[in-house]
């Protein structure tokens, strides 16, 4: 079987990027396996992660953490871990395409996917920043914009009362046959004068001038700067579902206020857990998670 690992971290977003750099600062044998995309890829241009005050990139970020795990002896592998079994010896097993890995701890750090809205050229759009996808990531550049929320049900609706802070031209397009909003939540819309279309998109065209989404039912042309997408996201917890550990309300993962799940040993940090998905959050988790795998790794040893 060859080497036992210290620790396995699956994910190679913010969180286990940051996990690896610490596992590796406290001189344990760690492997990171990446499947090659983050969500955190997505980011055009961050301008809340402290320390960055020109900004960031996602991509520039994870090149940067990747550049600062390797550094402190971290081995990054690209690939997918297909299963994850926990044995009698205490032994977690990891079963990718070409290998099998074993290791005495486990950070599961993969992260969430976007549910994506319905529009062509979504990459395209994501990267000219006409489309985004966190109001809390760069609601603060949107100021004074002709705004568009996406998406349908009370996420959505939530999304464009948190953007009228940054302007007050917002619509919220509600795809035909969505749920109906609450009377409460109506009234919260109608109170922050944010306009409410419920609509099928036909086409929509991307340009330097805007987002202009054209009506199939009726042929109008809403014109926006930017668009927010707010069909939430999707957890990946198939893994630790395998293993039987407890999953919190949202479908995210539970930890303790150590990082470790209900099985011992197996740690989870970043947008899997329960909480706000921004990257300081991610990061600052996966420090936990890492200093108490570490602490795990102490104690089994005595």
């Amino acid at each position: 079987m060859g080497e036992i690992l210290d620790c396995l971290v699956i994910g190679g977003g913010p969180a286990g990027l940051t996990a690896a750099l610490y596992l590796g600062r406290f001189r344990r044998s760690v492997t990171v396996i990446d499947k090659g995309w983050s969500r955190a890829e997505w980011i055009t241009l961050s301008h809340n992660l402290p320390g960055f005050p020109e900004g960031l990139s996602g991509p520039d970020l994870l090149d940067k953490l990747r550049d600062q795990a390797r550094r402190y002896g971290a081995r990054l592998h690209h690939g997918v871990v297909e299963t994850l079994t926990h044995g009698p010896d205490g032994l977690f097993t990891a079963q990718t395409a070409g290998a099998t890995l074993q290791a005495r701890t486990v950070i599961l750090a993969t992260g969430v996917v976007e549910n994506k809205p319905p529009l062509a050229h979504l990459a395209d759009a994501v990267k000219s920043g006409l489309v985004r996808t966190c109001p809390i990531c760069d609601g603060y550049e949107s100021q004074g914009k002709r705004i568009a929320v996406l998406g349908a049900g009370e996420h959505a609706a939530s999304e464009a009362l948190f953007l009228r802070t940054y302007s007050d031209q917002l619509t919220l397009l509600l795809p035909s046959g969505a749920p109906p909003l609450a009377p409460k939540t109506q009234q919260a819309l109608a109170l922050a004068r944010i306009a409410v279309d419920h609509l099928v998109i036909g086409s929509v065209v991307l340009d330097e001038h805007g987002v202009t989404a054209v009506i199939a039912e009726d042929g109008r042309s809403l014109t926006f700067d930017v668009v927010y997408s707010a069909f939430g996201t999707s957890p990946q917890t198939a893994l630790a579902q395998t293993l039987g550990v407890m999953i919190d309300a949202p479908g995210r993962l539970y930890v303790t206020e150590h990082q470790e799940t209900s099985m011992e040993g197996l740690f989870a940090a970043g947008d899997l857990v329960r909480g706000l998905n921004q990257v300081s959050v991610a990061e600052g988790e996966a420090a936990i998670a890492a200093t108490a795998a570490h602490n795990y790794l102490r104690r089994v040893a005595l």
